[in-house]
């Protein structure tokens, strides 16, 4: 029950989010935190894929734009590898949460609470939604893609 209760109240919160999010000119959103456009809160999104596989906080040294939003890099490799890749590498969802995405809604995503599957980067709102989203990743990644492609008007992040 406090489940169903927990799930509630994400949805409830997720709802406004939704109405509030920031819409590029060309119709991408993404999830900046810092100034009006970096993405996924300023940490290297190659970061994940490597190592120990925690991300760390790039650098406006280091720095790509890609699909209206600017990423920050640890280093110059990081943004080169980027670069060269950025779908290998840039967060699905435009960096908002996963299972939110599942529900037809806009969340933002936390970077530390993230996991990589099938060679994708995914972030979650909090814990208890990333419990639920890890419940059954298949099923809500299922439901995520056709949603993103609706938001908004029509457009996918990037288009």
């Amino acid at each position: 029950m406090k489940i169903r209760y927990l799930m509630a109240a994400a949805v409830a919160f997720a709802a406004p989010v939704a109405l509030t999010a920031p819409v590029l000119a060309d119709g991408g959103i993404f999830v900046g935190v810092e100034g009006s456009n970096v993405a996924v809160s300023g940490y290297d999104t190659v970061s994940y894929f490597q190592g120990s596989g925690k991300p760390v906080r790039g650098s406006a040294q280091f720095k790509v734009n890609h699909g209206g939003a600017v990423y920050h890099f640890s280093s110059q490799a990081n943004a080169d590898l980027f670069a060269s890749s950025p779908d290998q590498y840039a967060p699905q969802y435009g960096g908002h949460c996963a299972w939110a995405m599942s529900r037809g809604s806009l969340a933002p995503g936390d970077p530390t609470l993230y996991k990589i599957h099938d060679g994708k980067l995914y972030l979650n709102f909090n814990r208890n939604v990333q419990s639920t989203w890890l419940g059954d990743i298949e099923g809500f990644i299922a439901k995520s893609d056709p949603a993103w492609t609706k938001i908004p008007d029509g457009k996918k992040f990037g288009d």
